[in-house]
């Protein structure tokens, strides 16, 4: 497994187990991060942080990344198996997404989203 890939897993991981600091930890301090739930980009640390709250509060979502590909122009894009339930426990979506990412000096500058058409 390659340094990205590690970095991309430890992520998700944290992600799963709401543990924000390490996320954050490797995460540029000016990281723009997609808001699928929202729409836009939450942008730094603290508007991530209060994006991913805010979300929890309503959402139970749980992502486990199944593939990597690198894209042309340098993303890493991971392939992700995506479950979100409400907080009574209702799916609200079970399928496949594709988060694409922009690493810089071992840093997660972007996450983009890529709806897969199924």
């Amino acid at each position: 497994m390659n340094s990205q890939h590690a970095l991309i897993q430890k992520i998700y991981a944290a992600f799963n187990a709401r543990d924000i600091p390490t996320i954050l930890a490797a995460f540029d301090p000016q990281v723009r991060w997609a808001r699928a739930w929202e729409g836009d980009y939450a942008t730094g640390h603290e508007q991530v942080r209060d994006y991913w709250l805010r979300q929890w509060q309503e959402l139970d979502p749980h992502v486990e990344p199944t593939g990597f590909a690198s894209r042309a122009d340098g993303r890493l894009e991971v392939a992700v198996q995506q479950l979100v339930k409400d907080k009574q426990g209702q799916v609200i979506v079970d399928g496949p997404v594709r988060h694409l990412y922009t690493i810089e000096n071992g840093l997660i500058k972007q996450m983009d989203i890529e709806r897969v058409m199924e």
